[in-house]
C-alpha cells in the first residue's frame, strides 16, 4: 500500500484552503455518541485515518457508524455488545482510552488496553487513572496483557483536581460524570476550545454541565438524546500548517472557515514576522508573503497560548526567516522528532540549553529531576533547502516535513504518509490545488 509522498518543491503556493473539522473534536464526539440513545448525526467530520480507525473500532464493539455524506457521520450505540476493546485496534489510536466512559455506562465494567497514538511524550496515564478512582471507579492494570480493567462500584460522584491540566483527562472525566446521580466536580481542567465544543455537544443533548473558575461541574442529567445534527468546529492546527506554508513558500493562501478566538495567539505572532495577515471575510483569513520574514521566538503553552501542535509548522517558517529563532517546548518532552530529518534537507538547527527556574512547574509534563531533556531548539534562518528522503515519526512533525519538502529544491520522498493522514484530510488534494507538486507513491 502506498505510504510515501513524492514532492517536488520550490514553488510559491497560492489559492484557497477549506478547513476540515477538528480531529480532536471529531474523535471525542464519536465516542461520546455511544452514550446517547438512538441516532447521532455529526457534521464536518474529517475523513482522516484516526476517524476511520475509530469507526472500525466502535463497530467491532457492536455500534453502527456510517458516513451519509462526505463529512456527515451517523452513529448509533444502542447495539453495543462487547465491553472489551480489541488490543490491535485499540492500540492504533490514543483516543481509544476514552472508551472507558461509554463502556462503563453500558456494562458497568470494561477492559481497555494501554492507548496508542503518536509518541510525542510520556503523556502520563496516572493523572487520568487517579481521577477515575477519585470518582468511584475501581481500576486495575494487568502488566502481562496491557489491559486496564475498570468497574463501577457506586455511581460516580465527588471531586478531583488535576495536578497538571490534561486535555484527554478533562474530557474523559467529564464523560464519566454524565453517569452521576449526584454531582461531579473536576478542577484545574484543560481550557481548550475543543473541550468547549464537546461541552456544547453534550449539553445540546441534555447533559447538565457548567464551567466556573477553571472547573467543570457535571450534575445529574437526563438520558442523552440528540435533538438536531451537531457541526463540529474547524481544525485550527490545519490552519497553522497552511498559513505558515503560504508565507514560507512566498505564496498567498486564503483559509477558512474558522473563528478568530481559536487562533488569536497565532495571528498575533504571525504579524510579528512581517507576514501578510488579513481578515478577508467572516471566518476567512488570508496569509501572504510581503517581504523579508523576521525571526520570532516562541514558547508553547496551552490555550490561549501558542499551541504545542503549532510549533513544528512554526519551525518551517523560521527556516525561511532572517536571523536565528528559538522554539521552547513546554507541553511535551519528545516533540522534536523532525529536527534530524530537517537537517537532511540542509536546515541549520541545534538543540540548546535554557535555564528554567522551577522546571516542575514550568513544564506541563511530569518533569523528572535527574532526566536529561532537550526542550529547546535554535533555528538559523535563510536556509537553502535541497531534496532528501525523510521519515515521519509523528503527526504534526509529518506535516512539517512535507511542508519543508515543498520549500526545498529538487524532488524529495517523505515516508510515513499514513501518519500524517491520521490528522489531515485530503492533504495531497489540497496541496495540489495550491499549485504544489505532490503525489502518493
Amino acid at each position: 500500500m502506498p505510504d510515501s509522498y513524492l514532492i517536488k518543491g520550490g514553488k510559491p503556493l497560492k489559492g484557497e484552503v477549506v478547513l476540515s473539522g477538528a480531529k480532536n473534536v471529531a474523535l471525542k464526539t464519536i465516542i461520546a455518541a455511544l452514550m446517547f440513545k438512538g441516532n447521532v448525526v455529526l457534521k464536518n467530520i474529517p475523513r482522516i485515518n484516526d476517524v476511520l480507525d475509530l469507526i472500525e473500532l466502535i463497530k467491532s464493539l457492536g455500534a453502527k457508524a456510517e458516513f451519509k455524506e462526505k463529512n456527515t457521520l451517523v452513529i448509533n450505540g444502542d447495539g453495543l455488545k462487547s465491553n472489551r476493546v480489541d488490543l490491535i485496534n485499540g492500540s492504533k489510536i490514543r483516543v481509544s482510552f476514552m472508551l472507558f466512559a461509554p463502556l462503563l455506562n453500558r456494562f458497568g465494567e470494561c477492559f481497555v488496553p494501554n492507548p496508542g497514538g503518536c509518541r510525542i511524550g510520556a503523556r502520563p496515564i496516572d493523572r487520568i487513572i487517579n481521577g477515575l478512582v477519585a470518582l468511584g471507579i475501581k481500576v486495575d492494570y494487568d502488566t502481562e496483557t496491557g489491559y486496564y480493567h475498570a468497574k463501577i462500584i457506586n455511581k460516580p460522584k465527588g471531586k478531583y483536581r488535576f495536578e497538571k491540566p490534561s486535555h484527554t483527562g478533562t474530557e474523559l472525566l467529564m464523560m464519566i460524570g454524565l453517569m452521576t446521580d449526584d454531582k461531579v466536580e473536576i478542577d484545574n481542567i484543560a481550557n481548550e476550545p475543543e473541550i468547549d465544543d464537546l461541552i456544547l455537544y453534550l449539553s445540546s443533548a441534555g447533559a447538565k454541565i457548567s464551567e466556573e473558575n477553571n472547573k467543570v461541574i457535571i450534575s445529574k442529567s437526563i438520558e442523552l438524546k440528540q435533538k438536531e445534527a451537531f457541526t463540529i468546529m474547524s481544525d485550527r492546527n490545519e490552519l497553522v500548517t497552511y498559513a505558515t506554508l503560504a508565507v514560507a513558500s512566498g505564496g498567498d493562501i486564503a483559509i477558512g472557515p474558522i473563528d478568530e478566538s481559536l487562533i488569536t495567539s497565532f495571528l498575533e505572532i504571525m504579524k510579528e514576522t512581517g507576514a501578510g495577515v488579513e481578515n478577508i471575510s467572516n471566518y476567512k483569513y488570508r496569509f501572504f508573503y510581503q517581504g523579508e520574514i523576521k525571526s520570532v521566538d516562541i514558547e508553547t503553552s496551552p490555550h490561549p497560548g501558542f499551541m504545542t501542535d503549532w510549533q513544528p509548522s512554526w519551525a518551517i517558517l523560521m527556516l525561511m526567516a532572517n536571523g536565528s529563532s528559538v522554539i521552547h517546548e513546554r507541553v511535551f518532552e519528545n516533540r522534536f522528532s523532525y529536527v534530524e530529518e530537517l537537517k537532511k534537507l540542509g536546515a541549520k538547527i541545534d538543540f540548546v540549553d535554557v535555564a528554567v527556574e522551577n522546571p516542575g512547574i514550568f513544564y506541563h509534563f511530569n518533569h523528572e529531576k535527574d532526566k536529561n531533556y532537550q526542550q529547546t531548539i535554535k533555528i538559523q534562518g535563510k536556509s537553502e533547502l535541497h531534496n532528501a528522503i525523510l521519515n515521519i515519526a509523528d503527526l504534526r512533525a509529518g506535516a512539517a516535513l512535507a511542508c519543508a519538502a515543498l520549500l526545498a529544491t529538487g524532488e524529495s520522498v517523505v515516508n510515513g504518509a499514513s501518519i500524517l493522514e491520521r490528522g489531515y484530510e485530503d492533504f495531497v488534494g489540497k496541496v495540489k490545488k495550491l499549485g504544489g507538486e505532490i503525489k502518493k507513491v
